[in-house]
């Protein structure tokens, strides 16, 4: 999450607040899927990221799907998508994708086999309820790898208000905990995605019908909504601009995310800005 300052209104905050027992079979977020140009190079750069395959559709002519993730669980889904265009400029659209990984053993781990192999890293930061690593992949979609701090270490100021920041990561002390890293843990979790959105207010009442609370916000530029008192499950931001023009159907880049949560209603929906978020 760039740039989140403290001190944005958080309404009943105290009262959103979950137990931190959350499991991988309640948590809410479960799959994001990608439109590529370069279905066999875009593999290639995820595998390298630290996926296995867990469902592979290809076709013989290099089209298809397949599915990314960690164990037996398809956290990422990428779709060949001939005739497609490059996403344009200052369009909505995919911000990035975050992975949650177990503990901030693993993401120093994860750090240290990037480092040690020489793989690009765009970014770090640490947030205080969470650190993370930036990265993009070779079609310009944004990544987050992130681990969060416990539940219960997050300060609350007396409003009720999350405390939250960007200040720079302590990178030695992550690759001080780092061990061989293979590949992504079990535990690997789709952890929030964030959009680039044309309107605030008209993105915001759409995910609250879907039951998100608004948690951190940066007046005119960006709101972060969540379930169950979680940081974040979802950033929008205007970064691209105001009212740009919504997600093409025929571009390069987001190509839905799902959810699952208990109370909402199986479907397909399309958010303001033109997203798939599907709805198991």
């Amino acid at each position: 999450m760039e740039d989140i300052v403290t001190g944005q209104e958080v309404t009943e905050l105290q009262d959103k607040t979950a137990p931190s027992n959350e499991t991988a079979q309640t948590w809410p977020l479960r799959r994001v899927g990608l439109r590529v140009q370069n279905l066999a190079e875009s593999i290639n750069y995820y595998i390298q990221l630290g996926f296995s395959i867990v469902r592979d559709e290809r076709d013989q002519q290099g089209g298809g799907s397949v599915g990314l993730g960690a164990g037996n669980k398809e956290i990422l889904s990428l779709r060949a998508f001939p005739g497609g265009r490059p996403r344009q400029p200052r369009t909505a659209g995919l911000f990035h994708f975050a992975l949650l990984v177990g503990d901030e053993v693993e993401l120093g781990s994860f750090l240290k086999h990037r480092i040690d192999r020489q793989l690009p890293i765009d970014g770090a930061s640490d947030h205080l309820v969470s650190q993370a690593l930036y990265l993009s992949d070779p079609e310009g979609n944004g990544i987050e790898v992130y681990a969060d701090r416990p539940r219960e270490t997050w300060q609350f100021q007396r409003d009720g208000r999350l405390q939250m920041d960007t200040i720079r990561l302590n990178a030695p002390a992550l690759l001080q905990k780092a061990q061989p890293f293979s590949g992504f843990s079990t535990s690997l979790r789709l952890g929030h995605m964030h959009l680039n959105v044309g309107n605030l207010e008209r993105s915001m009442s759409f995910y609250q019908t879907l039951g998100m609370n608004l948690m951190v916000g940066i007046p005119g530029q960006a709101d972060f909504l969540s379930w169950d008192g979680y940081h974040h499950h979802l950033g929008v931001n205007l970064w691209a601009g105001r009212n740009v023009p919504p997600v093409a159907p025929d571009a390069f880049g987001i190509d839905f995310y799902e959810i699952q949560r208990e109370g909402l209603s199986s479907g397909i929906l399309q958010d303001p800005d033109g997203v798939t978020v599907i709805v198991r």
